[in-house]
């Protein structure tokens, strides 16, 4: 299983590449869709049925979200490419928090908004993720 970032942005990268060899990543963050994973994870394995593991990519020509394995952490399929424009009014009510932070992406096909959770880990690619797409800075 992939534990270190470096590790599942290589294999983030090797997905893209493998499924449009000319297509470059910016950048990836892991985000899991659904109520707070902290609490999910007081609930044991209930909870975590109600949580979805993303990671989403801007790359050149779109941003992509690829589901994740729960057991070994790697990018699956892609399940949505947005195109940037798609993208930049996809995206509503960021939140910075301690541990987790969140934002809302409209997903295609989907009635409302996901909620994608992000750890603190993963802050500063969130960060460059949101200032590319929205133009999101974050409050110093």
């Amino acid at each position: 299983m992939a534990i270190r970032k470096a590790t599942i942005q290589e294999q983030i990268n090797a997905a893209i590449a493998q499924a449009n060899p000319s297509d470059r990543p910016h950048v990836s963050i892991q985000a899991i869709a659904g109520p707070n994973p902290a609490l999910m994870s007081l609930l044991g394995a209930i909870g975590q049925s109600f949580l979805t593991y993303y990671f989403v990519t801007v790359t050149d020509q779109a941003v992509l979200v690829h589901k994740a394995s729960r057991m070994s952490n790697r990018p699956q399929q892609i399940v949505h490419a947005l195109q940037p424009a798609e993208a930049m009014s996809a995206v509503s009510d960021i939140r910075r928090g301690g541990l987790w932070s969140s934002f809302r992406l409209q997903l295609p096909g989907q009635p409302k908004p996901t909620k994608m959770n992000v750890h603190r880990i993963w802050r500063p690619e969130m960060d460059h993720l949101l200032g590319m797409l929205t133009g999101y800075r974050p409050a110093a």
